[in-house]
């Protein structure tokens, strides 16, 4: 029974009826495949990409479809899914178009904010039929939410410049989940003045607009060297005599605390928390 999940819609609108018991489930998104598990429906995930690496190692029996942008769909074909799960941002519409001739359920996604995961959650459950695991885990996001916003919310903001690559040098936008997940704890992601969702910059562009540089984990891992060039670029000599030398703090964040949408939102909230409580991650 589906009480109190109607419309099952997902982000493009399309209405979704309650599945079968036995629905096979290929899912195109690492977080959400985490998500499938986390609500109990593992044993019905019959495909994923290899980015898909939570939860270990129960993940790591379910067939490998390819990867986030470019998943074979005669792989996909073979495993006779009954649904697809794929996201606006992760996967390219033209792939999903083609894949949805022969997959009878497609599953859209497009979280834009921690707050959305509740209703991901409900709209998993109620097309699965978990509308109780998906309660549970409505109520833990919740708390963990509101405790992260409760503990930084009389900390002083900083202004943030999240990297994402380098060579060129990339970060995001405002209109992302990322920069919105930073700015529930008081970490504001500067406005670079771009109009793209991922833009590139010159670093010294931003000279004197921020605070702290985050490193990102993921889709470029950043590691501990490449901090070095970002202080040489943000961290400037006032040109007038007398005044302080600037500096901006560059630190390492794991991504998938930040930008991984459904379960392990709820731990991303506690980590991020925690990192601005500390001061420095």
């Amino acid at each position: 029974m589906n009480t109190g999940y109607s419309p099952l819609i997902d982000a493009i609108g399309r209405v979704h009826i309650p599945a079968r018991h036995d629905a096979r489930i290929v899912s195109l998104v690492p977080s959400l495949t985490e998500l499938l598990f986390a609500l109990g429906l593992g044993s019905r995930v019959v495909g994923r990409t290899g980015f898909c690496v939570h939860p270990k190692p129960e993940v790591r029996k379910v067939a490998k479809v390819g990867g986030t942008k470019d998943f074979d769909l005669e792989k996909i074909r073979a495993l006779a899914p009954t649904h697809l799960i794929v996201n606006v941002d992760e996967n390219p519409r033209e792939r999903v178009e083609a894949a949805a001739a022969f997959v009878p359920h497609v599953i859209v996604t497009h979280p834009m904010a921690p707050l959305e995961n509740p209703s991901l959650y409900r709209l998993f459950g109620g097309i699965f039929g978990t509308e109780t695991e998906a309660e549970s885990l409505a109520r833990e996001f919740q708390a963990a939410y509101r405790e992260a916003v409760e503990a930084t919310s009389r900390l002083p903001r900083e202004r943030v410049l999240y990297l994402i690559w380098k060579d060129p040098w990339m970060t995001i936008s405002r209109d992302t989940y990322i920069a919105r997940a930073l700015d529930s704890v008081g970490w504001d992601q500067i406005d670079v003045g771009n109009s793209d969702r991922y833009p590139q910059l010159h670093l010294e562009s931003v000279f004197g607009c921020v605070d702290r540089v985050l490193l990102s984990s993921e889709p470029y891992a950043f590691r501990p060297r490449d901090a070095e060039p970002v202080r040489e670029a943000m961290n400037i000599a006032s040109p007038v005599p007398g005044h302080t030398v600037r500096t901006v703090t560059v630190s390492l964040i794991d991504a998938e605390m930040t930008s991984w949408y459904g379960s392990r939102a709820i731990e991303g909230m506690r980590y991020l928390a925690s990192l601005r409580a500390a001061g420095s991650p």
